[in-house]
């Protein structure tokens, strides 16, 4: 009789970077860090992802494989003491890894105490996180570490570690399991390999010897009925794009719907609101500039607050950009800039408005001819400032709404006979 109490997920953690499912740009055969385990060159790592994918799993082959002493960190539990003390325990000469699981939950005292050991080399640092390093981990140790990006699993992936579940693992080989239908499992999990296998396993013991999967039966045994929102999969891009559509289609009731989608979900707070303000810049722009000071200012509030409070900030920008007037004017400017200097070059910088600095500058021409604008009647003077191939090139034409067409006259009283606004 199987006599093994840990869960299937640690039971099938792979113990080599063959047996590693997914992430085949880091650990394949041309992988980033295959080649570096093969070297013996372990950096100082961040491993971004979501969870489930990988990052504690990569960590632990990395140690066996370089045999170096392993040690490992939760950040929800540690602080600036424990991580002194393995640093301490490092002898003169010896190398070690430390693994800091969810590292961004590490203030910035606490991430300050690994820099002085991850940049002399006496610890090789990694750490994992479902954050973006670039905003929750500070810029200096950010700097000492290489940032490896775990993607998501594909279906294929999740499925076939439940059927490699029943052909390797001990206990699933005694029972005669008959998977029919995969979509809660996979729903349900959210593209966590270590909850999918968790949720198999519970599902396949309350049935005994002889187990089949179906959806329905896994929601009861799951006991979640109300909302299944894949966060790693197809639903998680689908309700995000309604969502988006949703308030630059100006239709808050709908986008509130959405909303209550991903947060019923379990979404990311901080996802939702990033993408409030890549909105509020992009679909609303200069029709409304306050859009942006609220989507801003509704990103720093949730983030200090979190569920459950955090619903009712986001409904009210929610509801203020769904209702706002809209622009992409902006948005499709910095387009049309990026288009052109690709197509143009490094155009040479009119001598009038170079910086001249030195005298040698100065003497080559270096801002001769420029005109101060505040010097002249209503703070304007009509000189040249685009490269002389492109001059006349309009890139930015406001948009279709009050102030906007405000902003077109002021732009046609000043350059009527140059852009044509």
């Amino acid at each position: 009789m199987f006599q093994n109490t840990r869960p299937l997920a640690e039971r099938m953690r792979p113990s080599s970077l063959d047996d590693l499912t997914g992430q085949d740009h880091l650990v394949g055969p041309e992988g980033v860090l295959r080649r570096a385990i093969k070297n013996g060159q372990i950096p100082s790592m961040i491993l971004w992802g979501p969870p489930g994918v990988g990052k504690t799993t990569i960590a632990n082959i990395i140690a066996n494989e370089v045999k170096l002493p392993f040690n490992t960190l939760s950040a929800v539990s540690a602080g600036v003491k424990e991580v002194r003390e393995v640093i301490s325990k490092v002898r003169p000469g010896q190398k070690t890894i430390l693994f800091i699981d969810e590292i961004h939950r590490f203030n910035k005292s606490q991430q300050d105490a690994l820099l002085g050991a991850v940049e002399k080399g006496t610890i090789t640092l990694i750490g994992a996180t479902t954050e973006n390093p670039s905003f929750e981990v500070n810029a200096a140790l950010l700097s000492r570490c290489q940032v490896y990006t775990l993607k998501h699993l594909e279906k294929s992936d999740l499925v076939g570690l439940l059927e490699k579940s029943l052909k390797e693992d001990e206990k699933l080989k005694d029972f005669d399991v008959d998977i029919k239908e995969t979509t809660a499992l996979l729903n349900l999990s959210g593209g966590d390999a270590r909850k999918l296998l968790n949720l198999f396993e519970l599902v396949v013991d309350s049935q005994g010897d002889k187990a089949v999967i179906e959806d329905e039966l896994v929601m009861d045994i799951a006991q979640q009925k109300t909302v299944i929102y894949d966060k790693s999969g197809e639903m998680h891009y689908d309700v995000i794009s309604a969502f988006i559509k949703s308030i630059r289609g100006s239709d808050p009731n709908a986008a509130v719907y959405y909303l209550a989608r991903m947060i019923e979900g379990g979404e990311d707070v901080k996802f939702i609101a990033r993408r409030l303000v890549i909105l509020a810049s992009e679909d609303i722009g200069n029709a409304n500039p306050t859009a942006l000071v609220i989507a801003t200012n509704t990103f720093q509030a949730v983030t200090m607050i979190g569920y459950p409070e955090a619903e009712i900030i986001l409904s009210q920008c929610v509801t203020y950009l769904a209702t706002s007037p809209k622009s992409n004017a902006s948005y499709m400017a910095i387009k049309k800039a990026k288009s052109l200097v690709r197509e143009t070059g490094d155009l040479q910088i009119p001598m009038a408005i170079r910086n001249a600095p030195t005298k040698l500058m100065k003497d080559l021409d270096y801002g001769k001819g420029y005109k101060y604008a505040h010097d002249y009647p209503g703070n304007f003077v009509n000189i040249e400032f685009m490269p002389e191939e492109i001059k006349g090139k309009k890139l930015y034409d406001p948009g279709r709404n009050p102030r906007e067409e405000d902003m077109r006259k002021k732009l046609q009283a000043m350059w009527k006979e140059k852009y044509g606004y």
